[in-house]
């Protein structure tokens, strides 16, 4: 009876969950080409959350979340070591970058501040995409950890004048913040000593299943927006406006992603899947829910809140299979991203939101992904 007693006691003690320690780690990783030394900043949460940051790109190159049985997985696409980032084949990806000076698209390459002309790096499209061939997703940042319950990284990058032929000394800085209620918020602010343009987000792909789970066609996606702008035939917004209503981009309820993914809509064809920018709904400048992801097999849940006035929906439309972490190989919708953004091709469109900034003028923007799980 005793050594029943002892038994069942050990038993008891081998299933109280262990509490994980929240705080925020540095390792190294690596350096560029031009021997500058890059670092990993691992934070973590009292829940066993945690979020890996690369001060190349200030990129998220891990994120881990438990699934409703509290079993983790890395959710989020990426590359094993420093090389996969900067290898030059892996450009086009943009793997948890942030994006910068202008992301997305800026129509033919150009735009225009106090009648002068700036012109840009154009792609194979004739546009100007993600700030150009070595926007901020190549950029190396300065970083500052502050540990605690919530612990958080502010990386910060000066921009200076006419770095990619974008006017005026952009002074950013980007703040993770990894909370105690399980959210990863995001704090994006920029002045400048010259009008110039700015739009910033991250390009995060994410895959509730676990970055090597295969296709997100499952997955059930809404994203709050009654309307979307439209692209022209070479990709950029024009200023056209259309509703989502009875069409294949309506995701006003919780939708699979795939239900529409091979729909003949030329704004879903052209792209071989989505790859739109949502006019959100409710006021631009304040935080309020954006989008909901549900993933039925894992029960995770991605919520995401945001200040900006629109999100690009990217469903991972390359026709290329890749190597990614830990051998897995990454297929076209094998991710979706949720890019928080003013309207690509603003600087051009007098109509959309504003994305010029002048001097005295702060920006300030605020992306939250809100993780938990369904029953």
């Amino acid at each position: 009876m005793r050594s029943y007693s002892i038994t069942l006691l050990a038993a008891c003690f081998l299933f109280v969950p262990v509490v994980a320690q929240a705080g925020i780690e540095k390792s190294a990783w690596g350096e560029t080409a031009d021997h500058q030394k890059i670092y990993l900043y691992t934070l973590h949460n009292a829940h066993g959350l945690s979020v890996s940051i690369s001060t190349f790109g200030g990129t998220i190159v891990r994120l881990e979340t438990p699934d409703r049985l509290g079993k983790l997985a890395d959710i989020v696409r990426g590359f094993d070591s420093l090389q996969g980032y900067t290898d030059p084949a892996n450009n086009a990806f943009y793997y948890g970058a942030i994006i910068g000076r202008f992301a997305n698209v800026i129509k033919n390459a150009q735009f225009a501040i106090d009648g002068k002309t700036y012109h840009l790096a154009a792609n194979p499209n004739g546009n100007n995409l993600h700030g150009g061939p070595i926007g901020f997703n190549k950029r190396v940042w300065t970083a500052a950890a502050h540990d605690g319950s919530s612990p958080s990284l502010v990386l910060h990058y000066l921009s200076p004048d006419n770095e990619s032929n974008f006017p005026g000394t952009l002074d950013v800085t980007v703040t993770y913040t990894l909370t105690a209620d399980d959210s990863l918020r995001m704090d994006y602010q920029a002045t400048t000593d010259k009008p110039t343009v700015v739009n910033l987000t991250n390009h995060s792909y994410f895959n509730l299943k676990g970055h090597d789970g295969g296709d997100v066609l499952n997955h059930r996606l809404q994203i709050m927006a009654q309307t979307v702008t439209l692209r022209d035939p070479n990709g950029a917004p024009d200023g056209k406006i259309e509703s989502v209503k009875g069409t294949g981009l309506d995701f006003r309820t919780l939708t699979r992603i795939g239900a529409h993914i091979n729909d003949s809509d030329p704004q879903i064809a052209s792209s071989h899947g989505f790859n739109q920018n949502y006019i959100l709904d409710g006021k631009a400048g304040t935080l309020r829910l954006a989008a909901r992801v549900v993933e039925p097999q894992t029960g995770r849940v991605l919520e995401m809140l945001t200040t900006q006035p629109g999100v690009q929906l990217f469903t991972a439309n390359f026709p290329v299979t890749i190597t990614g972490k830990g051998g897995a190989r990454y297929a076209a919708h094998g991710a979706f991203c949720l890019e928080t953004q003013h309207y690509p091709n603003s600087p051009n469109v007098p109509a959309f939101p504003s994305t010029t900034l002048k001097p005295g003028e702060h920006f300030h923007e605020v992306t939250v992904y809100r993780f938990n799980t369904i029953k």
